[in-house]
């Protein structure tokens, strides 16, 4: 059995399509069928459920893909250690982020390429649900994502902050001078959100309600970068998580104003999977986030923008 015959089987389970996954191993298909074969040989066991197209994997197969997860993970510890011990890291290390903390991501990032100028970093944003299914297929080293119950069940976690939530309004707008808001007075205005399927947006949502609340923007979008596109406009209000801040500041014409109501929300932390050898990159990463003072970061920022109002 070659280390190459369980990356093709990963590729085809993730690309769920030949083709693809021949493509994404550099490799023709052909080849890749033969070596999915030799695989089944070896093994003695049907890997691949065939017809006209690729239908999925037997019992067999979900069992020879587990293995093949942990087969190359430990296969990329033992290459990080050794490129530790050679005189610094190497590798990319695999970061998944939940899009509301994307923008406070370089805050582990950049000091994390400045302590290991030899590594790389591959941030990727996806879902919680993605998050989990990428800790547990080892297809990522580490997570930033919410600390909750249904965060992945990981080996280490580093908290790193509270979202804050505060209102984006134009300064000219219907709250022009007020020194603070209420959800329900937010919920009036012309507002841009995240879609409702965002755990952000469903957390805001259960903020407006508790007000006696509901808020009906006329935007949605699926990322903070289209909010803040239409924000530029000076029509449109948000309520945003401070975090965002850090990416993207506050828009000409527009001012923050702190929000009456659950003052914090969830917390947002770094999580490693559950990994035996345990990734190197990700070990140094969390040696990062308990040193990089996030939380403090943020705050600070949110204070700036807040005019000294805490």
């Amino acid at each position: 059995m070659l280390l190459r015959q369980l990356e093709h089987l990963v590729a085809l389970a993730r690309e769920r399509h030949f083709a693809r996954a021949a493509a994404a191993c550099y490799v023709s298909q052909p080849s890749l069928s033969a070596a999915i074969r030799r695989l089944e040989h070896e093994l003695d066991v049907p890997i691949v459920r065939r017809g006209r197209r690729y239908e999925g994997l037997t019992p067999e197969g979900e069992m020879v893909l587990a293995w093949a997860h942990r087969i190359l993970a430990e296969r990329d510890a033992l290459l990080q250690e050794l490129s530790a011990l050679r005189g610094g890291l190497t590798g990319t290390l695999r970061l998944g982020v939940i899009p509301t903390a994307l923008p406070a991501a370089s805050l582990l990032t950049t000091p994390f390429c400045e302590r290991h100028p030899r590594a790389q970093v591959s941030v990727e944003s996806l879902s919680s649900a993605d998050i989990t299914h990428g800790l547990t297929e080892f297809e990522l080293d580490a997570a930033m994502t919410y600390l909750d119950d249904s965060a992945p069940r990981a080996v280490r976690r580093q908290p790193l902050y509270e979202e804050r939530y505060v209102l984006l309004t134009p300064v000219d707008g219907p709250l022009a001078g007020v020194p603070r808001a209420r959800w329900s007075q937010a919920a009036s205005l012309p507002l841009c959100l995240l879609v409702p399927r965002m755990r952000n947006r469903r957390i805001m949502d259960e903020c407006f309600a508790a007000d006696g609340a509901t808020a009906t923007p006329a935007i949605e979008s699926d990322s903070v970068a289209g909010l803040y596109a239409h924000l530029r406009g000076g029509r449109w209000s948000s309520v945003i998580s401070h975090a965002w801040l850090h990416m993207f500041g506050v828009p000409a014409g527009m001012r923050v104003v702190p929000l009456d109501g659950p003052a914090r929300g969830p917390r947002v932390g770094l999580v490693t999977g559950t990994d035996d050898p345990p990734s190197v990159l990700a070990e140094a990463l969390l040696t990062v986030a308990r040193e990089a003072g996030v939380r403090d970061a943020l705050d600070e920022l949110l204070h700036s923008y807040l005019g000294g109002h805490r």
